[in-house]
C-alpha cells in the first residue's frame, strides 16, 4: 500500500493528538455558561469503532481497476473500506456527524495515488472513456462539501489522492517563484522551501493538513495574507490536466490575454480538471518575525483601528481583532500561567483597563504581526502603535503573540472535543466592505442567537477580523451549541441562518472555504442569476458529461444532485426557511439545491 498518511477517519488531525481542557481552568466554566454543557459530568463518547461502519461494495469492475493499476502500480489503487471512507468526506461538523452515525451514503469506489502528471493524464483519459467520475483529494480538510460524491451517483467514482506528488520541483530565485506539485502539504512544502531560505507565507488554519492544490481549488487565504496575499495572489502559473491534454498557464507577472483562464481555475474545486502543479510566489525567510498582542475597549473601536492601519503606510503581516466573546474564549483556552490569561487574571491589568474607563465585558484582544528586516519590522510597529494609541488601544507585548503563534493550528481539535460530548462546533466566514463590517458582525450574531432559540438550545457565536484589504476585511465566525435529538437538523437551522445573514448584510457567502455543496444555495444571491449562468456555461462546455467533481459550486441542469434531498420551494422574494427532508436510507438530506432562486433549507439525519 501507499505510504501517504491521512487524518483520522472520524475526526481532525492525527491519532493520539487531541484537545485537553484540564490545564485550562477557564474552559469548563465558559462551556457551562455558554452551552449549558457540564464537562465534569458528561462522559465523552471516545473513538468510534470502524467495525460498525457500513460501506457499500465498490462499483469498479476488476477490469477497470486493473487498467488503473497498470498505470500507477497495484499498491497505489485500492478499494479498501477505510480508505474509501477517509476519502468520502471532508472535516466539517456535518461530515463528522454523518461518519460517526454510520450515515455514509456514497463513498468513492476506488482511491488512486498517482505520482506523475503523465499518470494523471492516463487516468483521466481512461476515466472519461468509461464515463467515470474523478474527485481530486488533497489533505481532506475541506469543510464545504467539496469532496463527497453525489448521493445518487451511479457511475464509478475515483478519488484521485495527490499525496505522492508533494515536491518543490524548482525555484526561480530571480523571480521569487517556486514550482510545486499540487499534493504538497503545507508543512512539507514549507520545509523544502525553508531549506533553501524561502517561504510561501501561506498559513491557513488547516495548514498542517491541507495541500497547495486544495488551496488553489478553494481560493484559500492564510493568516499572513495581509502581507503575502491570498492564494489567488500567490499563484502565478499552473498546469491543469484535462481529457486529451493539459492547460498550461505560464508564471507571467501580469498579462492582457483575454478573460483569465488562471482565474477560472482558481476556486474551481476540481470541476475543470486536475491541478498537478503550480508556480507560486515565494519570499526570503524574514530576518525578524514578531506577533504582538493589543487590547481595545470594544470591537467597534478595534475594527476602526484595523481599517486605519489598512489605509496607512504600515504594512503588518497579520491584522486580527476578536470580538469580546472570542476574547473571552481565548482566555478560556489559555493555561493559567501562560499567554493572555496571566495578563488579565491578576489585578494589575484589569485595574489599568478600569482606569481607562473600559468595560471589562467589552474588551477585545488583537494580534498584529510584523516581518522583515529588524529596521523594517521596527518601523511597522511604530506606525501601528501610533494608530492603536489613537483608538485608545493598549499593547501588552509579545508573550501572548508567541503563544498564539504556537497554538494557531490547534483550534480544529476543539470541534472533536465538543462533538465527543454532544455539542456542535463549526465555522462560517464572510467578507464585506469596511462600511458594512459592523453590520455584518451584528447581523450574524443576532441570526445565530435567533436560531439557537428556534432549536431550543443555548449557544454561542464568536468572531474575529482575520484578513484586511484596501476596501474591507474578512470576519471569521465560530459557533457552538449543545445538540438536541436531531443533531444535523439543528445544525442546518443555525448554519443556514448565519449564511443568510451574510447575504442580508452585504457580505460574501464565503471568503476562503469555497462553495462546494454547503454554500452553493446562496451563490446566486452572491453573484446574481446571470453570474450563475456564466459559471454554468463554463462547466457545461469544458465538462459536458459531468465527470469532474459534479454538482459542486453549481449543479448541472438535469443532474439529480441527491445530496440536497427533496426541498420545499419558496419564491424568490421569500427568505429561505428550514424544512425536513428524509431519504429512505438514513433521514439525511443535508442541503438545498444550488443555483435556484427558489430556496429551501433542508435538515439532516438524527
Amino acid at each position: 500500500m501507499t505510504d501517504v498518511k491521512h487524518m483520522k477517519w472520524w475526526g481532525w488531525g492525527l491519532e493520539g493528538v487531541a484537545f485537553e481542557h484540564e490545564d485550562k481552568p477557564g474552559f469548563a466554566p465558559f462551556i457551562l455558561e455558554q452551552l449549558a454543557l457540564d464537562l465534569h459530568s458528561v462522559e465523552p463518547s471516545g473513538m468510534p469503532s470502524f467495525d460498525k461502519v457500513t460501506v457499500a461494495k465498490s462499483l469498479a469492475s476488476p477490469a477497470f481497476t486493473k487498467s488503473l493499476s497498470d498505470i500507477v502500480g497495484i499498491s497505489n489503487v485500492t478499494d479498501d473500506k477505510m480508505e474509501r471512507v477517509v476519502h468520502a468526506y471532508g472535516k466539517s461538523l456535518r461530515d463528522l456527524v454523518r461518519i460517526r452515525a454510520n450515515q455514509i451514503e456514497r463513498t468513492p469506489d476506488l482511491v488512486v495515488y498517482p505520482e506523475t502528471e503523465d499518470e494523471i493524464q492516463q487516468i483521466v483519459d481512461i476515466a472519461m472513456a468509461a464515463n467515470a467520475v474523478i474527485i481530486p483529494f488533497g489533505g481532506g480538510s475541506n469543510i464545504g462539501g467539496s469532496l463527497e460524491p453525489l448521493r445518487t451517483e451511479k457511475r464509478v467514482v475515483i478519488s484521485l489522492d495527490m499525496g505522492r506528488m508533494n515536491k518543490v520541483l524548482e525555484i526561480d530565485s530571480d523571480a521569487g517563484l517556486a514550482r510545486i506539485q499540487a499534493g504538497a502539504l503545507g508543512p512539507d512544502l514549507e520545509d523544502q522551501l525553508a531549506a533553501k531560505g524561502w517561504t510561501i507565507g501561506h498559513f491557513p488554519d488547516s495548514f498542517t493538513h491541507s495541500t497547495l492544490g486544495g488551496w488553489i481549488a478553494t481560493r484559500s487565504s492564510g493568516m499572513q495574507s495581509d502581507k503575502y496575499g491570498d492564494i489567488a495572489d500567490i499563484t502565478r502559473g499552473l498546469r491543469l490536466v484535462r481529457p486529451g491534454g493539459t492547460v498550461v498557464i505560464r508564471p507571467i507577472p501580469s498579462a492582457s490575454n483575454g478573460p483569465s483562464v488562471r482565474e477560472m481555475i482558481l476556486g474551481s474545486e476540481g470541476r475543470l480538471g486536475i491541478v498537478t502543479e503550480a508556480w507560486v510566489q515565494v519570499h526570503r525567510v524574514p530576518a525578524k518575525r514578531d506577533v504582538y498582542a493589543y487590547f481595545f475597549p470594544n470591537f467597534e473601536t478595534g475594527l476602526k483601528a484595523m481599517q486605519e492601519i489598512s489605509e496607512s503606510d504600515a504594512a503588518p503581516t497579520i491584522t486580527r481583532v476578536s470580538d469580546n466573546m472570542e476574547t473571552r474564549f481565548s482566555l478560556a483556552t489559555s493555561k493559567a500561567s501562560h499567554g493572555i490569561t496571566k495578563f488579565v487574571s491578576g489585578t494589575v491589568l484589569p485595574a489599568i483597563f478600569r482606569s481607562k474607563g473600559w468595560n471589562l465585558d467589552e474588551i477585545c484582544l488583537s494580534f498584529i504581526g510584523y516581518e522583515g528586516s529588524e529596521r523594517h519590522a521596527k518601523l511597522q510597529k511604530k506606525l501601528v502603535d501610533k494608530i492603536v494609541k489613537k483608538y485608545n488601544g493598549m499593547g501588552v507585548g509579545k508573550g501572548p503573540g508567541i503563544l498564539y503563534d504556537q497554538k494557531k493550528f490547534d483550534t480544529p481539535y476543539i470541534r472533536d472535543f465538543l462533538l465527543d460530548r454532544g455539542a456542535a462546533g463549526d465555522v462560517s466566514e464572510s467578507a464585506a466592505p469596511w462600511s458594512k463590517l459592523q453590520k455584518l458582525h451584528d447581523g450574524a450574531v443576532d441570526a445565530a442567537h435567533d436560531a439557537f432559540k428556534k432549536i431550543g438550545a443555548q449557544g454561542v457565536i464568536i468572531s474575529h477580523l482575520s484578513h484586511s484589504y484596501h476596501s474591507g476585511a474578512c470576519l471569521y465566525f465560530t459557533f457552538g451549541f449543545k445538540f438536541g435529538k436531531d443533531a444535523l437538523g439543528d445544525y442546518d437551522i443555525v448554519k443556514s441562518a448565519i449564511q443568510q445573514s451574510f447575504i442580508d448584510n452585504g457580505g460574501s457567502i464565503s471568503h476562503h472555504h469555497g462553495v462546494g455543496l454547503e454554500h452553493a444555495p446562496w451563490l446566486e444571491d452572491d453573484i446574481s442569476a446571470s453570474g450563475i449562468a456564466v459559471m454554468q456555461g463554463l462547466f457545461d462546455s469544458v465538462d459536458p458529461k459531468g465527470n469532474f467533481n459534479p454538482g459542486k459550486i453549481v449543479a448541472a441542469p438535469g443532474l439529480d444532485q441527491g445530496n440536497s434531498g427533496s426541498a420545499l420551494k419558496k419564491s424568490a422574494a421569500t427568505k429561505p426557511t428550514t424544512t425536513r427532508a428524509t431519504s429512505s436510507a438514513s433521514k439525511a438530506a443535508p442541503r438545498r439545491t444550488a443555483g435556484s432562486t427558489a430556496k429551501a433549507k433542508v435538515n439532516a439525519a438524527k
